[in-house]
């Protein structure tokens, strides 16, 4: 019994020092943005699928002109200066388009932004999900108009890793937390 109340505490203990992120992510707006302008299909590009979802609550139709940019932590960028097509009757409201875009190869897609120029009460996106080069699909949920005039989405990058550190001393150190947790799990360990 003692031991079980023992590794249930270990348990518990581990849990609570353990660090959680989580955070609300919302699309907004970027301040400065450059945007590459990578167009031409080369050996060196890649294939993308993006699907385009308008919200029920955006107008019947637009006029606007929206454009799309999105890429990865390392700098591959991918931009598509105008997808829309009134003829056509893209982005209609409660409507899914889908399109091919061609750019740089990037992997994992971290980041996703639209462009709209056009009216006040413009277009309003649903989602848009990127179906990418050797990695699994990732959705960007707007619902939200985007503002006029501005790059308008989601960085969900996270910077790439730092050099490795320079290899340890001959003797190694725990942190103040795994060496607590090492000095119970001994001694629970002891126990048994």
């Amino acid at each position: 019994m003692i031991k079980q109340v023992l590794l249930l505490f270990c348990f518990v203990s581990a849990l609570t020092l353990s660090e959680s992120k989580s955070a609300s992510v919302q699309p907004h707006a970027v301040e400065s943005f450059s945007v590459g302008y990578i167009q031409m299909k080369t050996e060196a590009n890649c294939s993308y699928l993006v699907v385009i979802s308008t919200s029920c609550s955006s107008p019947k139709f637009t006029t606007d002109r929206i454009g799309i940019t999105f890429g990865d932590a390392y700098g591959n960028q991918v931009y598509a200066p105008r997808l829309d097509d009134p003829i056509a009757r893209t982005f209609e409201q409660c409507s899914s388009d889908t399109f091919q875009i061609d750019g740089a190869c990037a992997s994992p897609i971290c980041y996703a932004y639209l462009y709209r120029s056009g009216a006040e009460n413009g277009w309003e996106p649903e989602s848009v999900k990127i179906y990418g080069y050797n990695s699994d699909p990732i959705t960007f949920t707007f619902n939200t108009s985007i503002p006029n005039g501005t790059w308008y989405g989601y960085n969900l990058c996270e910077t790439p890793p730092p050099p490795p550190p320079p290899l340890p001393s001959s003797s190694y150190q725990l942190s103040p937390h795994k060496w607590l947790m090492s000095l119970v799990l001994a001694f629970v360990l002891s126990l048994c």
